[in-house]
């Protein structure tokens, strides 16, 4: 099959998860035999077309108008999208999917559908009802109407886990039928090469001291507050402990500030932002890493804690939920509640057995439901039945612009 992806990130560019979906998704959907081109933004330091590996990437470069709106931003990179993906359809010849990845592809989705007849699949990483616990301004309320406008528009939607499921036919009342659940996966070779690296680790912590971990964007959803609050209980019962938070985001300053005024931040390190090689390497160094989120469509970096032999503590909310069984594979404490997550900490600082026990459990979890052959091969399933489906309605014949 020969698939068109659109995605406003794709490595390395990468703002949130999405990037790492589509590049892992892309390079397994090549190993079986596809020819995946993906449409996405350029990034200082890349080049406009390039083969990675064996999955075409064309980059665009937004209009060059300049704008502090990101509305029109998006409007203008849709012009962009839009203009390479007709060359690709013009030099490549017929394609057989459009996939697009988030609201913010969906114009040029929905014109390269009608324009030349192919069949649109989506999937719906996450939704701006969901981001904001509702609706709030008529930005929000924009974007969730474009989210509605993509789902319309598809054959299928494809989310990540059953509590997006559910959360689309809620807000965007989809029938169940149009929807399927497919995981995200992580790369289990990862973390391969990597080892515990004392001096590395010194950086953050001293040798007696357990490192506590939470990586992520610095926005309220992801819960590094909750952290914060559950800190002064953790310490009160276990004083040989760092906190370390990788990340950036809008409520960095916030945080510090936070940490200050709780009288903890000599207990905190913020690390800010961290490429792959130190995050992976930071990972590997790391006693127990913690996500803490008050809205998680899936949460792939829970997955990478757990295949980097960490146990993991997460909030029972969306994803995470489905990912841990509590005590088993990993700890769940109530989202938004800061004892709960103190009390999941400390449980596994004192019982080191139960910890081995969790990561042993955690791994063989990750490897036999979230990688990501699996995941790809269900992908494809998708894209045939969407395939059938239109063939058998006459529809999707020709490839032809209009």
């Amino acid at each position: 099959m020969r698939i068109l992806m659109l995605s406003w990130e794709y490595p390395p560019r990468i703002v949130g998860g999405i990037s790492r979906v589509v590049y892992d998704l892309a390079q397994n959907l090549v190993n079986k035999g596809n020819e995946i081109h993906v449409v996405t933004c350029w990034e200082p330091g890349t080049r406009d077309f390039e083969k990675d590996v064996n999955v075409l990437v064309h980059r665009v470069h937004t209009y060059s108008i300049n704008t502090n709106n990101f509305i029109d931003w998006v409007l203008h990179l849709n012009f962009a999208l839009l203009e390479c993906a007709i060359k690709i359809f013009n030099k490549y010849g017929v394609i057989d999917i459009i996939h697009a990845h988030d609201w913010i592809v969906a114009f040029t989705a929905r014109v390269l559908k009608h324009s030349y007849s192919v069949p649109l699949v989506s999937t719906i990483h996450a939704t701006e009802y969901g981001r904001n616990q509702g609706i709030h301004n008529n930005v929000q309320e924009y974007i969730s109407g474009i989210e509605w406008w993509l789902t319309y528009e598809s054959w299928k939607v494809i989310v990540n886990s059953r509590y997006m499921r559910d959360e689309v036919v809620k807000i965007f009342q989809l029938p169940p039928d149009k929807i399927r659940v497919i995981p995200n996966g992580v790369n289990l070779e990862k973390f391969k090469g990597y080892e515990k690296d004392y001096i590395f680790r010194r950086k953050f912590a001293a040798d007696t001291e357990k490192i506590v971990f939470f990586v992520g964007r610095l926005v309220n959803e992801k819960g590094a507050h909750i952290l914060l609050d559950a800190i002064p209980k953790v310490l009160y019962y276990y004083n040989d402990v760092k906190f370390v938070i990788t990340g950036k985001g809008p409520q960095l300053d916030f945080l510090s500030h936070k940490a200050e005024s709780m009288g903890i931040s000599s207990k905190v390190y913020f690390t800010g932002y961290l490429d792959d090689e130190k995050l992976y390497r930071l990972f590997k160094c790391v006693d127990i890493a913690v996500f803490p989120s008050l809205y998680e469509p899936f949460g792939i970096v829970a997955l990478e804690g757990m295949i980097a032999n960490v146990p993991v503590v997460v909030s029972d909310t969306g994803g995470l939920d489905e990912i841990v069984n509590h005590g088993e594979d990993g700890m769940k404490s109530y989202a938004g509640n800061a004892n709960s997550l103190a009390d999941c900490i400390l449980e596994l600082l004192f019982n080191p057995q139960k910890a081995e026990e969790i990561k042993a459990k955690a791994m063989e979890k990750v490897s036999s439901i979230y990688n990501w052959d699996i995941i790809s091969r269900q992908t494809m399933d998708v894209y045939r039945e969407i395939i059938e489906e239109s063939g058998k309605t006459g529809w999707g014949k020709g490839n032809t612009l209009m």
